[in-house]
């Protein structure tokens, strides 16, 4: 039996935000590497990633040399891509060694039956989204835009970013977003008894709520602000939100 709890994040931006969080986000990951079973990142990793073939945006190589050496450490790392960093592909899934998912998705973790999705579309909110994501996913979107020199691609998806402004404003759409997902969530849970947890970021508000005993909704939250992380304890007890550093 699994001693060691599982670790869930999302919605970190690296690239957007100060480097002091990046560097904190490392000490994070060095701390997973020790104290967690496996490690779930459940979208917008990254402010911004594109997978060209021969190029891997500099800003980012500090980050994905320790999530090498999480896996090295033998954590399995499993990656659900967000609206910003939904193209991830062959280098993390083989040179890193990361697991990629395109969710919603269901896996087991720690115990629980559990459906992961970042939250962007799902539910009744982010329409014009909806139709957005369709787009940029598209085949031919995504080959056009892989043609274009990586310095002009990061700076049209620097122009498109909001994460800066979701950082300085709190973001008041974020309560509208996170309502629309913890609705999704509460459907899912009615509709499916054999799921015990449903796993969201992309609101940038952290949640929890039981729905019936041993049934939860959990909203991983954000490192815009609050540097929050959920720990889920072996064998199935109930989910931990917490901050990061972890109180002395």
């Amino acid at each position: 039996m699994e001693t060691k709890p599982v670790y869930v994040v999302s919605d970190i931006h690296l690239g957007a935000v100060p480097p002091a969080t990046e560097r904190a986000f490392r000490g994070f990951l060095d701390h997973a590497a020790v104290h967690a079973s496996s490690l779930l990142i459940n979208g917008d990793l990254f402010d911004f990633w594109f997978e060209y073939r021969h190029v891997i945006l500099a800003e980012h190589y500090r980050v994905v040399a320790k999530l090498k050496d999480v896996v090295e450490a033998g954590v399995p790392v499993s990656f659900v891509g967000g609206n910003h960093d939904a193209w991830a592909g062959p280098f993390l899934r083989d040179e890193v060694g990361i697991t990629l998912y395109d969710g919603p998705v269901e896996m087991d973790l720690g115990g629980r039956r559990t459906l992961v999705a970042h939250g962007d579309g799902v539910g009744r909110g982010d329409l014009k989204y909806r139709a957005l994501k369709r787009m940029i996913r598209n085949p031919v979107t995504v080959g056009a835009f892989r043609a274009l020199h990586p310095d002009w691609g990061r700076r049209i998806a620097g122009l498109a970013s909001t994460t800066e402004h979701k950082a300085d404003t709190g973001d008041q759409a974020a309560r509208g977003r996170a309502a629309f997902i913890e609705s999704w969530a509460m459907e899912q849970l009615r509709a499916r008894p054999e799921i015990d947890l449903v796993l969201a970021g992309h609101a940038h508000v952290a949640q929890r709520t039981e729905v019936a005993p041993g049934r939860w909704y959990v909203n991983s939250g954000d490192w815009l602000r609050t540097f929050d992380y959920v720990v889920l304890p072996p064998g199935g007890g109930a989910p931990e939100p917490r901050a990061w550093p972890p109180a002395a």
